[in-house]
């Protein structure tokens, strides 16, 4: 059988094969979407209310965010600053996916603006780069693929977290499993000397301004990292062009 090109591929092909590149993602989604249940049953919130918090939200590291201040009953203002400030990647993701699929109708625009998360961009850019010839019809299709295997797993594992929190004792303490969940997400992103230099500086600035009320602190630190992050990558592509 010959092999699909480019040029060649259909829109059903484009989404099946963004289906089996989304697919390996269940083994974290699973677990984490889990742990949002359970963690969110043991902030308070019900059944309904965990399942409405990851319907609108839809972003693991800004809901794990958000959930922290809730526990710590920091102001509303201050979650969700906290917690679109976590999310701002989200806006380089889509800048970087617009020339792609800009041209899309604005119905399905949207729908991708809501479902643009680090899985089906990370996918959706590497395919798309590497098969540049794919129509805009394919290019949706292939992204809604990515996406069919991990929406569904992280809204029923979410379910199922929050029906087996409420059933954990509070002598269980599953509070450590928050910044547990946390090092996991970080951990694979830190890829480059510039990563390693904004995750250090916003941990250094977090331990000097965690008497900072109302969380702020972690506004700070993220503010602080990014900065420096930014600054390191500036710093090392000169280098780069200097040894060149």
């Amino acid at each position: 059988m010959p092999s699909t090109t480019p040029k060649s591929r259909t829109r059903a092909s484009a989404y099946w094969k963004g289906a089996a590149d989304g697919a390996p993602f269940l083994l974290v989604v699973a677990p984490f979407a889990t742990l949002f249940g359970v963690l969110a049953t043991e902030a308070g919130l019900n059944i309904l209310e965990t399942l409405v918090f990851s319907a609108v939200v839809f972003a693991g590291a800004a809901q794990f965010t958000a959930l922290q201040l809730m526990q710590e009953n920091a102001p509303t203002l201050i979650v969700l600053a906290s917690a679109l400030a976590v999310n701002l990647r989200v806006a380089m993701y889509s800048a970087s996916l617009t020339p792609w699929i800009g041209a899309a109708p604005l119905w399905q625009r949207a729908i991708a603006a809501y479902f643009t998360v680090d899985q089906s961009y990370a996918c959706s850019v590497a395919q798309f780069e590497k098969e540049p010839q794919m129509t805009v019809p394919q290019r949706m299709a292939y992204f809604s693929g990515v996406l069919s295997p991990i929406v569904p797993m992280w809204y029923i594992c979410t379910l199922l977290g929050a029906a087996v929190g409420t059933q954990v004792p509070d002598s269980w303490a599953l509070d450590f499993a928050l910044p547990i969940a946390f090092l996991a997400m970080v951990a694979p992103m830190l890829r480059t000397a510039a990563h390693v230099i904004a995750a250090c500086v916003a941990i250094i600035v977090s331990l000097l301004t965690a008497g900072v009320p109302y969380s702020l602190g972690l506004i700070i630190a993220g503010t602080c990292g990014m900065m420096a992050g930014a600054q390191a990558e500036v710093f090392f592509q000169r280098r780069r062009l200097q040894h060149d």
